[in-house]
């Protein structure tokens, strides 16, 4: 045979194999539907359904309407609400007020972050201030809240409540006695004015955290100068840049990004005071205990103990990173090619499945019911009981779109008396992971794949939930609860034999090697004296998932320790006022709780964004951690796929979202844990795996 005739040949074969490889799939429904760009049909006469369906919500104006709505039926509820006798009827009243706002307003609080068009998200920015104004107003309701009392106070009324009923009823009142409703009508008033002003300090200090800070370029080398954003003659610093390599890099960037902005620095000593004197002024020692009655913790507690360490504070993420990849060779390019978004989709469709007997599938969205045309739907179905609700999957990146990983609840499941059936749950996942391109499906590092399960986690606990209450619903639980199912979901999407299910090679692992047809068959043949096909179908090796798992150990116990660093600090400028400065507070905390030296004219505080969302509450993510890790080594890491484990899970934790007192959940432990229950888990997430050591030698 001649060259050119070899040549024509091999390309013939190519050919073949290109089409084989484009036609045939072995992805499920669901990865295929994520491993695709998004068909989106053209149809002029289809009718707008608006923003999850919603009607009024095809356009920006309709959030107007649909706050008029809301108001409309928040009246009417409020007076059947404060004329109905004592009992459960009470409380079915005050749920539905609940879900009447928080439907238009959990909706309206996503879209005012995530549409693109600029109009939608000044639409929802009114609509949710509007929103909160009536809030406000029915937290200082005093026949309101007598209402509410008279049955509480009624002892005959309350036995025949049930668990569920009683438990909501109360953090209702929760609500009231924290805006102050017992208080005489100037001091409550006082409190509500607190209240106005802390809603705007929140959001002054929540915005500032994130503005970047400015320098001449002529401060820095100007080969430095290209590594950030160009403002003139100002450079731009918008973060730390931890990852660099280059330690003036990694230094310049903290100093200036952590330079103290004097605004900033007075609206956050104006905020913790304004905390500290609502807390004082409704009942509560400080700010710390407020927060933190009904959860786990229950009371603020720190103990002081002292670190050393040789290390600048601008050094710890980056040597971490290079130790952990050195050590145990993690390059995330490695494990990528295994972990498309389809194959992970398909990995958390086999869990759920596996798990609790329930199936993720794709649906196509109305004209209007998304925002962005790369968002899909999921229906959220179990094999007996059908449609649980549906989750809105916003996984790719876009200009003006927050660069965060979190969940959403756009509407709260509750049983509705009113029409006898029950609410479904909506929620959104929001990540920012890469498109698609022409020659692969979006690809995953280790992280991205993580963070995927972590914030599913916190999505099905909403789908699984099946609360009376909206009030109650999956994640509105008490703070230091609500990360254990997502914490615990990263347990799951480490473990090899979840991982060898799903995690596959997106272009070696998309072809089926069946023959399909006698030409195939004698391609099969061919190709094989030329390649080894043993690759195909190649999952990712079990040496790299145990290697990745053992990384995390790596500086683990310094990863810990700047945790209960952040998780003090919260609590300290939370606690009792200390007639010093928030900075003065930081460097004697970080030499303390976390050994590295304070770097002087630097405000870390400053962008310490959770004090907003999670302030007094930052050490939910250790408490979570600690019970996610009990939960997982006595139930789960014997058989991670176990169904009656699965069932058991859902039936004692997930279903009851708040409607249950945390420490009462437990009942998964069959233990009630204590503080040294809590820091043993944590401790023994460090302890190394010598089988991994073990099994990287035998490789």
């Amino acid at each position: 045979m001649s060259a050119s005739q070899r040549l024509l040949r091999l390309v013939k074969y190519r050919s073949l194999w290109t089409h084989v490889r484009r036609k045939v799939t072995t992805w499920s429904p669901v990865g295929a539907a994520f491993n695709a760009k998004p068909f989106r049909r053209l149809d002029l006469v289809e009718k707008n359904v608006g923003l999850f369906g919603v009607p009024e919500l095809s356009c920006p104006e309709g959030f107007q309407a649909a706050t008029q709505t809301a108001l409309k039926n928040t009246e009417l509820l409020l007076h059947r609400a404060c004329s109905c006798s004592p009992g459960v009827e009470t409380v079915e009243y005050f749920d539905q007020l609940s879900d009447g706002l928080c439907k238009v307003a959990d909706l309206a609080d996503f879209i005012k972050v995530a549409h693109p068009d600029p109009a939608y998200r000044e639409a929802a920015e009114k609509t949710c201030i509007d929103i909160g104004t009536v809030v406000e107003k029915l937290n200082t309701n005093v026949e309101l809240c007598k209402s509410l009392k008279n049955l509480l106070d009624n002892a005959e009324v309350v036995a025949e409540l049930d668990p569920d009923t009683k438990r909501v009823a109360e953090l209702f009142m929760f609500d009231f006695e924290i805006s102050g409703i017992h208080l005489d009508d100037k001091l409550r008033k006082e409190a509500v004015a607190l209240h106005v002003k802390l809603l705007d300090l929140n959001n002054e200090f929540l915005i500032g955290s994130h503005v970047p800070n400015r320098i001449a370029k002529s401060a820095i080398p100007k080969h430095l100068q290209v590594l950030f954003a160009s403002d003139g003659s100002f450079i731009q610093i918008g973060g730390l840049h931890a990852d660099s390599p280059d330690d003036l890099l990694r230094e310049i960037a903290y100093r200036i990004y952590l330079y103290p902005n004097a605004d900033l620095m007075e609206c956050l000593e104006e905020l913790l005071k304004c905390r500290y004197k609502l807390a004082k002024l409704v009942g509560y020692e400080s700010y710390g205990h407020r927060a933190l009655k009904g959860t786990m913790a229950k009371n603020p507690v720190v103990n002081r103990q002292a670190v050393t360490e040789e290390l600048m504070p601008w050094d710890h993420p980056f040597l971490s990173g290079v130790l952990r990849a050195e050590r145990y060779n993690i390059e995330p390019s490695l494990y990528s090619p295994y972990l498309s978004l389809g194959a992970c989709m398909e990995g958390l469709n086999n869990l759920f499945s596996q798990l609790y007997g329930v199936s993720l599938m794709s649906e196509h969205p109305g004209a209007g019911e998304v925002w962005s045309e790369d968002v899909r739907k999921l229906a959220v179905v179990h094999e007996t009981e059908g449609l649980l609700g549906y989750i809105y999957c916003d996984f790719f990146h876009r200009r003006d779109k927050p660069h965060q990983d979190c969940h959403f609840t756009i509407r709260g499941g509750r049983w509705c008396q009113e029409t006898d059936q029950y609410q479904l749950p909506v929620v959104v996942l929001m990540l920012s992971l890469p498109h698609p391109t022409k020659s692969a499906p979006t690809l995953l590092t280790p992280g991205m794949m993580e963070n995927l399960f972590h914030e599913m986690g916190h999505a099905m606990h909403s789908m699984l939930g099946r609360t009376r209450y909206q009030h109650v619903t999956g994640t509105r639980c008490a703070t230091d609860f609500a990360e254990v199912p997502s914490i615990l979901m990263e347990y799951f999407a480490t473990d090899y034999r979840v991982i060898s299910q799903f995690a596959r090679h997106f272009e070696t692992g998309q072809v089926r090697l069946t023959p399909q047809n006698e030409e195939s068959s004698v391609l099969k043949d061919k190709l094989a004296d030329r390649f080894t096909l043993s690759v195909f179908h190649q999952p990712l090796p079990e040496n790299m998932v145990a290697r990745l798992c053992e990384s995390k150990k790596v500086c683990g116990a310094a990863d810990t320790q700047l945790q209960v660093f952040y998780a003090v600090l919260d609590q300290i400028y939370h606690g009792k006022p200390q007639n010093r400065s928030t900075t003065e507070i930081l460097k004697e905390m970080q030499e303390k709780f976390y050994g590295l030296p304070y770097t002087p004219n630097t405000a870390w505080q400053l962008r310490f964004s959770h004090l907003i969302g999670y302030g007094a509450k930052y050490y939910s993510y250790l408490m979570s951690r600690a019970v996610a890790s009990m939960v997982w080594k006595q139930c789960f890491v014997l058989d991670p796929l176990n169904r009656d484990m699965g069932e058991r899970y859902r039936r004692e934790m997930l279903a009851h979202g708040g409607a249950k007192e945390p420490m009462l959940m437990t009942g998964m432990l069959q233990r009630r844990p204590s503080m040294e229950d809590f820091v043993d888990a944590l401790v023994s997430e460090l302890n190394p795996n010598f089988e991994t050591f073990l099994m990287d030698s035998e490789s």
